[in-house]
């Protein structure tokens, strides 16, 4: 077995320690008082390097981006296992995003506030650079729904995953200005909310509530591109 380069090796684990750094900074910080020049010094390294490997704050905002939509994926997998019924699929998942982004609550106002902007390179539905967490998002979605005992249309459960992402980010928005303990009023949004869906889920099979949703999906479809 061939060794790797020793520079290869210690630019490898140098990158791995700024970028551990940081995402422990955001944690214990939030997104306003993380700066690269405190990652530089908690992780001993120089200015100059934290800005080879990761040349803005907002590289770094990306690498915490995939970690968490990652940590959700794996959650929801494992809650999922032995679960069939659809809209309680669903829930398992919505959930898994809410206790994943709990420990960011107190520190959720600032990272909006810097990626609300359309053009903001940390735009969590339209910057190009988070496609790796908004794919593990989505993929969580599809998980819950191809593994779901339904009568849904194909056509329909093919785009429902995307639907379903786009409600999440929007449940998020609302998860940060929710004060209440524990962020109960989101909790209870995402039963209300399903308990319509569990409601509505027997007219989809109706031809002519169909075509509407069919379009409505498009749509989504076509502002997550």
């Amino acid at each position: 077995m061939v060794s790797a380069p020793v520079s290869t090796s210690k630019a490898a684990r140098t990158r791995a320690t700024i970028r551990e750094t940081a995402l422990a900074s955001f944690r214990s910080r939030g997104y306003d008082d993380t700066t690269l020049r405190l990652i530089a010094e908690e992780a001993h390294v120089s200015l100059g390097s934290t800005y080879n490997y990761f040349p803005t704050k907002h590289h770094l905002v990306q690498e915490l981006y995939a970690e968490v939509a990652s940590e959700f994926h794996a959650r929801a997998v494992a809650r999922l296992d032995g679960v069939d019924d659809l809209v309680e699929r669903l829930r398992i998942v919505y959930l898994a995003g809410l206790d994943t982004l709990q420990p960011f609550h107190r520190f959720a106002p600032g990272f909006l506030s810097a990626a609300v902007a359309p053009r903001s390179p940390i735009n969590p539905l339209l910057s190009t650079d988070a496609g790796e967490a908004r794919d593990a998002t989505v993929d969580a979605f599809r998980l819950a729904v191809d593994g779901a005992r339904h009568s849904l249309p194909r056509e329909l459960v093919e785009m429902l995953p995307d639907a379903l992402m786009l409600a999440y980010l929007l449940l998020a928005l609302f998860w940060v200005y929710d004060a209440s303990p524990g962020q109960r009023r989101t909790r209870q949004l995402i039963d209300r909310g399903l308990g319509l869906l569990k409601l509505g889920l027997p007219l989809l099979r109706v031809p002519g509530v169909r075509k509407p949703l069919r379009e409505l999906m498009r749509l989504v479809a076509e502002i997550r591109a």
